[in-house]
């Protein structure tokens, strides 16, 4: 069973920090580009940031460059989102997804070309 579990979600003063972690299961960790991406109210779901651990590269969304920074650990087979310098632009929910590495553009598709999905976590920036 394919699962992608998400964790660190919550509530924060703007200007705070917040990290996600993200634990995948079910499939070829290394063989997949994993992402964040994040849905805000009434908006569209944008792609945040994403890593390939085998091409050892990031993309990060102009929005959040310089502030936030993807890793992973591939022996625990998670991806973690640290967010710094948060905004209230920064609210929506979050979303773990990972797309197969050898059929990727890159960045992958957010719209179609994710294989998996976590369920999403919210977080929420005060002003």
């Amino acid at each position: 069973e394919v699962q992608l579990v998400e964790s660190g979600g919550g509530r924060v003063q703007a200007g705070g920090s917040l990290r996600l972690s993200c634990a995948a299961s079910g499939f070829t960790f290394n063989d997949y580009i994993m992402c964040w991406l994040r849905q805000a109210p009434g908006k569209e779901r944008e792609g945040v940031s994403c890593i390939s651990s085998s091409n050892s590269i990031t993309y990060y969304a102009d929005s959040v460059k310089g502030r936030f920074t993807i890793s992973s650990d591939n022996a625990k087979n998670t991806v973690y989102l640290q967010m710094n310098s948060l905004k209230p632009e920064d609210t929506a929910v979050y979303y773990c997804a990972a797309s197969w590495e050898h059929s990727s553009t890159w960045p992958p598709n957010f719209t179609y070309g994710m294989d998996y999905w976590a369920k999403g976590t919210l977080v929420t920036v005060s002003s």
